[in-house]
């Protein structure tokens, strides 16, 4: 099917906007993810402390919406900074990088963007494209819209060439988290993007959502976003995923991913190993979709940092304690880890790629 992804552009409308930079006062304005799916609010961003702190505490995420909210705050830190010398912009710069790469240590997509900010704004000095601070500004300013319409056109070209050829007419999707539009702040997602595709073009497709504590982003983001849409979704347990892949009632599992390594190991959503292991047992294709920026070519399994949080994201929910209240020790990494024998394909904006056993 030739698929011409300016018209794509035209058919799918996603109601939700997670990320708008407001160009007249320079400042960053996020979906605040956290309240959803009970409250639209949103949050307003003028430095790249604020902008760490909304990564770190879960206002965004998702790892393709975290890499576009990095690039916008280190923005801020020339909109809204004190810096008079171009020295001083890059030492600026170098310090938002440093801050914002401690917000969250596993998405790959927020170190490729601050480095890429920062990369962008020392060869534009360097060049002489940029002579003064409010020159620099202004190359930031169009380096970090780059970001987010490479990220848009990524996924319609995830969606809507590479991922469409694997959804059939009636088939049902199982997915994990939220790997939707509110993930990488475009509106269309990686692992929803053949789903959105398939969907604008007339194709009959359904989704399952296992929940996906501790912080129930398939429950209260991916369900919200697919209805909010008029796509068909499903919401199960996260204990269920395996009696309903047994049943036969899923056709592919379609997951987004954090970092995928060179040699395919994908790392996503607590959950997600659990899912691929489960289809493969069963032969159900277990695909990954992410873009060219979450790949990390250089570390190996053993270098990468499983991101854990707090104990209390799992005794309680939304607050209201389920756990005895003795404190009773908690494990709670936020990712897992998916060895490369059980993808059936990884799948990015320049192709389908089967992952090396």
């Amino acid at each position: 099917m030739g698929i011409d992804i300016e018209e794509l552009k035209s058919k799918i409308n996603p109601r939700l906007r997670p990320i708008i930079w407001r160009d007249s006062d320079n400042t960053l304005v996020l979906l605040d993810q956290r309240k959803l799916p009970f409250e639209e609010t949103y949050v307003e961003l003028r430095d790249p402390q604020s902008t760490a702190d909304a990564i770190r505490q879960m206002i965004v995420r998702g790892a393709p919406a975290i890499g576009i909210t990095a690039a916008y705050g280190m923005v801020l830190a020339i909109a809204h900074g004190n810096a008079s010398t171009l020295d001083e912009a890059l030492n600026e710069l170098a310090r938002a990088r440093d801050a914002l790469n401690a917000a969250r240590p596993t998405a790959q997509n927020l170190f490729w963007a601050t480095e890429r900010m920062l990369s962008t704004a020392s060869n534009a000095i360097h060049n002489g494209s940029a002579k003064s601070v409010r020159e620099l500004l202004g190359v930031m300013k169009r380096e970090a819209k780059a970001i987010f319409d490479e990220e848009f056109d990524a996924e319609l070209r995830m969606g809507g060439i590479y991922g469409l050829e694997k959804v059939n007419d009636g088939d049902t999707i199982l997915t994990q988290c939220n790997a939707g539009g509110l993930a990488t702040g475009t509106g269309i997602g990686t692992a929803t993007a053949p789903i959105r595709v398939a969907h604008a073009l007339g194709i009959r497709v359904s989704v399952i959502a296992p929940e996906t504590r501790p912080w129930l982003q398939g429950a209260r983001l991916t369900v919200y976003e697919l209805m909010a849409d008029g796509i068909p979704v499903t919401l199960i347990a996260d204990t269920a995923v395996g009696y309903v892949m047994y049943r036969g009632m899923v056709n592919s599992v379609m997951v987004g991913a954090d970092r995928i390594l060179r040699d395919g190991h994908v790392y996503n959503k607590i959950g997600t190993f659990k899912e691929a292991v489960i289809a493969h047992e069963l032969g159900i294709p277990f695909y990954a979709i992410a873009p060219s920026s979450t790949f990390d070519l250089r570390s190996r399994v053993e270098d990468v940092k499983i991101e854990e949080r707090d104990p209390d994201e799992v005794r309680k929910i939304r607050g209201v304690p389920i756990a005895p209240p003795e404190n009773v020790p908690v494990f709670n990494p936020v990712f897992d880890v998916t060895p490369p024998k059980y993808v059936t394909a990884l799948i990015t904006e320049r192709g389908n790629y089967i992952p090396a056993l």
